[in-house]
């Protein structure tokens, strides 16, 4: 699959051998430091983010012909040269190069959005996804303001920040509509 200007992707990737990728919460603040320094420069819109312990996901729009890969090689080839010096290991840190699956649906986004956000408690690491600080749900629902996000997308989506709070508090996925989004979800 090639990206394309203006088509949403989610990504993932997770740790070589299911093993980690961060290591203290110095490792996951590094890499938020790094895409928050880097996206505009290779013109990614970052809809949603999570950082879990062994993996990550994404939800990214191509904004320009710079293809997400470019970002995604400077971003992670400086991460695992930084953690692979710090934990005094070699090698690779990831299971080869990200899957992603191009969103080819709108009404599908904020199924993503919430599934992304959602990961650090479906994982049980946290009870409620504004507890996991290694995403962007607290911007998303306008409790912080560290990092950039698409808040045109999140009210176009939702209505409002605050709305896009609500739908998390209450979702639910029903069977039919869980079916269909599975080919855009990674295991």
């Amino acid at each position: 699959m090639i990206y394309e200007e203006g088509n949403f992707y989610h990504l993932y990737n997770r740790g070589c051998n299911k093993e980690k990728i961060f290591f203290h919460s110095e490792n996951y603040e590094y890499l938020i430091k790094r895409m928050r320094k880097s996206h505009k420069k290779y013109s990614v819109n970052i809809i949603a983010f999570c950082l879990m312990p062994n993996h990550f996901h994404f939800l990214l729009r191509q904004e320009s012909d710079v293809p997400l890969s470019d970002w995604l090689r400077a971003l992670f080839s400086g991460y695992t040269l930084a953690v692979n010096k710090q934990q005094n290991r070699t090698g690779t840190l990831f299971e080869g190069k990200p899957k992603k699956r191009l969103i080819d649906k709108e009404e599908y986004l904020q199924h993503l959005i919430y599934y992304i956000h959602f990961n650090p408690v479906k994982a049980g690491l946290v009870s409620f996804p504004e507890k996991w600080k290694f995403s962007n749900y607290l911007e998303c629902i306008g409790k912080r303001a560290n990092f950039p996000f698409d808040e045109l997308l999140i009210n176009d989506l939702f209505g409002s920040k605050k709305e896009y709070m609500i739908f998390t508090e209450n979702y639910y996925l029903d069977e039919i509509l869980g079916k269909q989004l599975d080919k855009y979800f990674i295991d």
